[in-house]
């Protein structure tokens, strides 16, 4: 080995990074993934979240009834009307990792915020964080950029009411291309409120507030025609449940620690689900399958507990074992189980109407599931050995399950249309965390089909298996499942198709966040020197401005004409997704008898409205020379 190739290894290898270094550098340790804000777990809803966990734990302890949020074009804001920040600490609560006050349990119960390090985080990863604390008539403000202390005023006299006011903007170097989606900034709210019935949260001048609490959750998130029998709700001493049954497929549940929004579950979601099985097998003096009894059910769980264990630092899945640290005190599952084996039992005995629409469900379901255990069995069969050489699917490395990998949140699973396009994809993409599946022509329209559809249609059968759905989304292999389609019409009609499917059948995929649709350039625009991706025309029209001259415009008719060179920029870090977002609002049977049942009376007015002819095409493209 020559001297130049030995790797030194002395003290100047030994480095200390400060606080704001470290978080900079490492930012997934601390907020998960980064993102630009197309996903709910991106890092920017993170820090949010972090400023609010400690505006809802001053509420939690009784202080202050109302928190305002703003977001306006990147800067967020956040007031509450807690005790305020001690005046003499305010510098060091923002910027000093392991200070706070939520070490003392005496102060802070029951807390949700994360240990000395949630507000430091943001501090950090915002390129600009303003910090007032307002207490007893006195203030106190600091100022940061990245982390950096820039300014610190000294104690002064206020008229303010005491409670906490901050300012920050997420730092465009680290979170590229960001923007937040008011959806998933209304969804966070929204749980906030459940889980603190009677608190008012205003986001940007709209006031939101549960006196239900879980109750009301469920009533959002679902269409109450479609319930099969009125909400079961049960409140006890740290502990909430609200459940229900649909008609949809699969199992859908919301979980919860100390306010916090878990949601890869944990000890207390396993706990509820085994609950709810065995109350209701004990009920009817009968052996119900597991699987028979939560088909179709909605449901959603809260506890709190002293000090909690999450799984990881963003905490979406609770790992602790007991309620507290007191001697004897119970575990978390016997605690769950003893509340539901009594008030569930109790309920059904004293509403016979629920207690009799509940077993209507559960033995559909279990004649359901017999009578598709036979095509099952044969589609199974069929999956498996594809699998031995599946060439629809070009899989990757690691998965969303696989907890040892950080990068498990970027895993990603593109969704294709011809070999020309899954071959650009494949050869571009990053084989550690980015498959592709390949389909073969159009899809099926599967709308009004039962599930026995997804067994016999070899392409839906292997897409679910390579997502590993087919017993709900706690096994999903992909983080975002990524339809990329051609920007034509049968791309889009392909698009829809695969929509239908997801929305028909695996409806908790879209809920959770997880289908997105690829934007893909429609134009390239160069010339000898530079080259510009255009998204629309009006980028197109920029770009040759731009350039200037006459440039080599490109259409790019399919995803199979970008060559794999190119294609590594637009799903690599600069990716851009459009997410397919589920609106309580809507309701699934409505969205997709309008667009995928028959020519309804609608859809026919829809398109006779909308319908541009040949003359006012004509006319448009003239007005566009004349200009």
């Amino acid at each position: 080995m020559s001297e130049e190739s030995k790797v030194l290894y002395d003290e100047d290898s030994i480095k200390s990074l400060d606080w704001k270094e470290h978080i900079r550098l490492r930012p997934g340790m601390y907020i998960g993934k980064l993102g630009d804000g197309t996903s709910p777990d991106d890092g920017i809803y993170v820090l949010l979240k972090e400023v609010m966990d400690n505006c809802i734990d001053e509420y939690a302890m009784g202080h202050g009834k109302s928190i305002e949020i703003g977001i306006d074009e990147g800067k967020v804001t956040v007031r509450d009307h807690g005790r305020g920040i001690p005046l003499g600490k305010v510098v060091d609560v923002v910027s000093k990792i392991n200070t706070g006050a939520k070490y003392d349990s005496k102060a802070f119960q029951k807390s949700v915020g994360l240990n000395g390090v949630g507000t430091k985080a943001v501090n950090a990863l915002s390129s600009y964080f303003k910090v007032i604390s307002y207490r007893e008539g006195e203030c106190k403000r600091a100022v940061f950029e990245r982390g950096e202390l820039i300014e610190e005023s000294p104690v002064e006299l206020t008229s303010e009411k005491n409670g906490t006011y901050v300012e920050f903007i997420p730092d465009n170097t680290v979170f590229k291309n960001y923007h937040f989606i008011p959806h998933y900034v209304e969804n966070m709210i929204w749980n906030y409120c459940y889980l603190n019935a009677g608190l008012a949260l205003n986001f940007n001048r709209k006031k939101y507030i549960s006196q239900n609490g879980l109750l009301d959750l469920l009533l959002r998130k679902t269409d109450e025609s479609t319930l099969r029998y009125n909400i079961i709700h049960l409140k006890g001493p740290d502990i909430e449940i609200a459940l229900t049954h649909g008609n949809q497929y699969g199992e859908e549940y919301y979980s919860f620690v100390n306010g916090q929004n878990t949601t890869q579950g944990g000890t207390h979601l396993s706990a509820f689900k085994e609950a709810i099985v065995k109350t209701v097998r004990d009920h009817f003096n009968k052996d119900y399958a597991p699987e028979d009894i939560r088909q179709s059910i909605i449901g959603a769980v809260s506890v709190r507990i002293q000090e909690p264990v999450f799984e990881s630092q963003t905490k979406t899945k609770l790992g602790s074992t007991n309620i507290s640290l007191e001697d004897n005190a119970p575990t978390v599952r016997t605690f769950v189980n003893d509340f539901i084996k009594e008030h569930l039992d109790n309920f059904l005995h004293m509403h016979p109407e629920v207690k009799d629409a509940l077993k209507k469900r559960v033995e559909q379901s279990e004649r359901e599931r017999k009578e598709l255990a036979g095509v099952k069995k044969i589609a199974n069969e069929r999956a498996k050995k594809a699998n031995l050489h599946n060439k629809k699917l070009r899989d990757c490395r690691f998965h969303l399950p696989d907890e040892k990998f950080e990068g498990r949140l970027d895993t990603m699973l593109f969704i294709t249309e011809g070999d020309s396009a899954s071959g650009s994809i494949t050869k571009a993409r990053n084989p550690e965390t980015q498959a592709v599946f390949s389909l073969r022509g159009k899809p099926l329209n599967c709308y009004g089909l039962s599930k026995k559809v997804v067994y016999e249609n070899e392409e839906f059968n292997l897409l679910q298996h390579a997502l590993d759905i087919e017993n709900g989304i706690d096994t999903l292999r992909y983080n975002q499942i990524i339809i990329a389609t051609d920007a034509d019409v049968d791309g889009s009609h392909i698009r829809l198709l695969l929509l239908t499917f997801f929305l028909q059948f695996f409806p908790d995929v879209v809920r959770e966040g997880h289908l997105y649709i690829l934007q893909t350039p429609l134009f390239r625009v160069r010339n000898k020197k530079e080259t510009f991706y255009c998204y629309n025309d009006e980028e197109k029209q920029a770009a040759i401005a731009n350039l200037g001259g006459k440039p080599e415009i490109t259409r790019f008719k399919g995803l199979g004409e970008i060559s794999p060179n190119e294609f590594e920029a637009f799903i690599g870090k600069e990716i851009k997704l459009d997410p397919v977002i589920f609106e309580k609002e809507s309701s699934i049977p409505k969205i997709l008898g309008y667009y995928m049942g028959k020519n309804t009376p609608e859809r026919q007015v829809f398109i006779i409205d909308n319908l541009i002819i040949e003359q006012d095409i004509l006319e448009e493209k003239e007005l566009i020379i004349e200009d």
